[in-house]
C-alpha cells in the first residue's frame, strides 16, 4: 500500500508539474462557472429544446412558433471549432460530440443568446450563431456550454476573442493548453483508428467520391443487403436526417471470421479502396482484408455491434425522381438529387402500378430470370429491378406482377444512367 501510495504521489507531482499531460480528464479551473447569464442584457434570448445532436459545436433545437424561424433552429456555436465527426472523422471528434450530448441531455434547461443585439447566421446563411446555456437538476445555475468546450480541450478557437465572452474564451483556451487537455495533450485518442485510412463518414464519401478515388477510405455502417460478394451498408447523418449507403465488394479473399464480420445486421467498420467500377457504372470500396493474427489492426475490417435492421426509408416517386438535398460543408452548401445521395440505403416505396415488365431471356446468363418492373406512381416513372426471385422452388415471371399495384422495399441502385430501386427477395415485393 505504501508503495502504491508512493507511486501515485509521483505521478501527481509529475502532472503539477506538467511533465505528464492530465490528457482524458476535464478542466479543473472551472471559469465556465465564472460566467454569468445576463437575461437583462441587450442580447436576445430563447429557451429551447434539443431536436437533434449534429456534432460538438452544432445542434439542431426546438422553438416556439414566436421566434423569427420555424419548427428548428439549426446552431452553430459561437467561438468553438470542434474536431469534426461529420465529414472526416478527426481526433477528439467523438469526445467533443458526446460532451455536448451529455451536457444538454441532462439539462433541465436550455438557452440561446445571440452575440448582440440580432440573430445573425454564418457564412452557411443556414445556421444561427449562438451561446449556449444549460442547467441541471444539480446545477441550478445556467453554464456556458461553448467555454466549457474550450476549457476542456475539447474545440479549438474560432474568433474566439473578438465577442462579448472574449476574455473567458481565451482564458479557457489558455488553462486546456496548461492543463493539456484532450486536443493539446500531445495523446493519441482511444477512440481514434490510426491507421493509414483515412476515416470519414460515409455522406463524406458520397459527396466527394471523385476526390476519394484510388485513397483508402475507412468508415462505420450497418449492413443491410449482401449479394454477389458484396455488401450494402448504410449510415444515419443527422444533419441531413437521411442516410448515406455504400456498395462494398469484399471478393474471395476474406477468411471465414473476416466474413462473420460482414453478416447482415452487423455495424462494421470497413477499410478499403474507393474506385469506380466501369462495368456496373457505379462506385464501390474494395479492398478488404481481416489478420486474425492480428484482430486490432487498425487495417482490418471490424464488428461493432449486432442485432440491426435496415432502415427501409419511406420514400415517395416525386422525392426519388424530382427531390433535391443540400449538403452543408464546413462553410459552404452544396445541391445534390436525392437519388443520387441515396444510392447504396435502404428504401420503401408504396403504390408503384406496373406498367411493364423485361424479362433477361439470355440463359447463359448469370441474372436469366432477373426482370425490370417500369412503374408509375402519381404519373411518375420509376424503375424496379430484381434479381431472380423464386417461390416454393419455382422461379416468379412477369405474369406475378405486370398490370398490379405494388409497394417494394429494396436498395437505390444506379444502372445505365438510370437510379431504380434493386430487390433481392419476393418477400419486398407486396401486391397491394
Amino acid at each position: 500500500m505504501k508503495k502504491l501510495l508512493s507511486i501515485l504521489s509521483f505521478l501527481f507531482i509529475l502532472v503539477a508539474a506538467g511533465i505528464l499531460p492530465a490528457a482524458m480528464g476535464e478542466a479543473k479551473a472551472d471559469i465556465a462557472g465564472q460566467v454569468v447569464l445576463n437575461e437583462a442584457s441587450e442580447t436576445l434570448k430563447q429557451e429551447v429544446t434539443v431536436k437533434t445532436f449534429i456534432d460538438g459545436d452544432t445542434t439542431h433545437f426546438l422553438i416556439p412558433e414566436a421566434f423569427p424561424v420555424t419548427g428548428v433552429l439549426k446552431a452553430r456555436y459561437l467561438a468553438v471549432n470542434t474536431p469534426e465527426v461529420t465529414g472526416k472523422i478527426e481526433e477528439y471528434g467523438k469526445k467533443a460530440a458526446q460532451f455536448t450530448r451529455e451536457r444538454l441531455s441532462n439539462a433541465t434547461s436550455i438557452i440561446i443568446e445571440s452575440d448582440d443585439g440580432n440573430w445573425n447566421k454564418d457564412s452557411t446563411g443556414e445556421r444561427y450563431l449562438v451561446w449556449v446555456w444549460y442547467k441541471t437538476e444539480e446545477n441550478p445555475v445556467y453554464r456556458n456550454l461553448n467555454i466549457e468546450l474550450l476549457e476542456n480541450g475539447l474545440a479549438i478557437a474560432n474568433s474566439s476573442k473578438n465577442n462579448r465572452y472574449g476574455d473567458y474564451c481565451m482564458a479557457a483556451i489558455d488553462s486546456a493548453k496548461q492543463a493539456k487537455l484532450n486536443v493539446y495533450s500531445g495523446q493519441k485518442d482511444p477512440d481514434f483508428f490510426y491507421g493509414d485510412a483515412i476515416e470519414l463518414t460515409i455522406k463524406e464519401l458520397r459527396t466527394n467520391l471523385e476526390f476519394y478515388n484510388g485513397k483508402k477510405v475507412a468508415f462505420n455502417g450497418i449492413i443491410t443487403m449482401n449479394d454477389a460478394n458484396a455488401v450494402y451498408l448504410e449510415q444515419y447523418d443527422p444533419e441531413t436526417d437521411m442516410f448515406f449507403g455504400m456498395s462494398v465488394y469484399y471478393g474471395y479473399g476474406l477468411s471465414a471470421k473476416g466474413l462473420d464480420i460482414l453478416k447482415v445486421g452487423n455495424e462494421s467498420r470497413i477499410v478499403g479502396t474507393v474506385q469506380y467500377y466501369e462495368a456496373g457504372g457505379t462506385w464501390q470500396v474494395s479492398g478488404l482484408t481481416y489478420r486474425m493474427m492480428k484482430p486490432s489492426d487498425p487495417g482490418n475490417i471490424q464488428m461493432l455491434s449486432e442485432g440491426h435492421l435496415p432502415s427501409y426509408t419511406p420514400v415517395t416517386a416525386d422525392t426519388f425522381k424530382n427531390g433535391r438535398v443540400t449538403v452543408a460543408e464546413d462553410e459552404t452548401e452544396r445541391e445534390f438529387d436525392f437519388a443520387y445521395l441515396a444510392v447504396g440505403t435502404s428504401v420503401e416505396m408504396k403504390d408503384l402500378f406496373v406498367e411493364n415488365v423485361y424479362t433477361t431471356l439470355d440463359e447463359e446468363s448469370s441474372s436469366f430470370g432477373a426482370m425490370t418492373l417500369e412503374c408509375t406512381s402519381s404519373g411518375i416513372p420509376v424503375q424496379i429491378r430484381t434479381g431472380v426471385l423464386y417461390e416454393n422452388g419455382e422461379m416468379i415471371t412477369k405474369d406475378r406482377y405486370l398490370g398490379k399495384t405494388i409497394s417494394v422495399k429494396g436498395i437505390v441502385d444506379y444502372y445505365e444512367g438510370v437510379h431504380q430501386i434493386k430487390v433481392f427477395m419476393p418477400e419486398q415485393i407486396l401486391i397491394n
